[in-house]
C-alpha cells in the first residue's frame, strides 16, 4: 500500500468515527482540528494536525496555534506537544490519528494540570470599557416616583404589589347595553 492509499483509508475511517461530532473538524483531506474538552471548559484545547505527503511513515505536523488556544501558556503548549510527539513515535508507520485524539482526551487533565489561563491586557481593557457604559445606562433608566405616586400605586395593588383580580375586566352589562344583544331583530 502506498502512503496515499493509507491516508485515504484513515481519512474515511476518521470521517465515519467522528461524523456528527463537533469536536472534530476536517479542514482539508490532509488537515484536521480536534478539540479536546468542552467549549466551556477552561482546560480545553484544539489540536491542529496536518499530514505530510509521506504520512503515516513520517510524523504528522501538530500545532496548538489556533486562536482558541491563546489563553494557554507557552510552557503548557510545549508540554502537550512533547507528550503527543512521544505518542507519535510509538505509532509511527501506522494510522494514528484516532489513537492520538483519544489519548489526548483521556490524558487532558494530566496535560493541562499546570495550566494557568493567560490573560492579555487587551481582554482586560475591553472588559472594563464594556461594563462602564452599561452601568451608566442603568442609572439613567431608573425612574423616581413622588410620595403621592407611590401611595396611589400601593392603594391600587394588594400586599404583593399585584393589581387585584379583574381590575381590567369589562363590565358585562355595560358592554352589552352599548353593543346590543343578539336578540335585537
Amino acid at each position: 500500500m502506498t502512503a496515499n492509499e493509507d491516508q485515504e483509508m484513515e481519512l474515511e475511517a476518521l470521517r465515519s468515527i467522528y461524523e456528527g461530532d463537533d469536536c472534530f473538524k476536517e479542514i482539508s483531506p490532509v488537515s484536521f482540528q480536534f478539540r479536546v474538552g468542552d467549549l466551556e471548559d477552561t482546560k480545553a484545547f484544539i489540536l491542529d494536525v496536518s499530514w505530510p505527503a509521506t504520512y503515516p511513515e513520517t510524523a504528522p505536523q501538530i500545532c496548538l496555534d489556533a486562536f482558541f488556544n491563546n489563553r494557554i501558556s507557552a510552557e503548557t503548549k510545549q508540554l502537550i506537544l512533547s507528550k503527543l510527539e512521544e505518542q507519535v513515535e510509538v505509532n509511527l508507520g501506522s494510522a494514528m490519528m484516532y489513537t492520538l485524539f483519544e489519548w489526548a482526551k483521556e490524558n487532558q487533565e494530566a496535560l493541562m494540570e499546570n495550566h494557568r489561563p493567560v490573560v492579555t491586557a487587551v481582554t482586560l481593557t475591553s472588559n472594563t470599557e464594556a461594563t462602564a457604559p452599561s452601568a451608566a445606562k442603568k442609572r439613567e433608566k431608573k425612574e423616581q416616583l413622588t410620595k403621592a405616586q407611590k401611595r396611589r400605586m400601593i392603594n391600587r395593588t394588594d400586599h404583593k404589589g399585584e393589581l387585584p383580580r379583574g381590575w381590567n375586566w369589562v363590565d358585562v352589562i355595560k358592554h352589552l347595553s352599548k353593543t346590543g344583544g343578539k336578540d335585537d331583530d
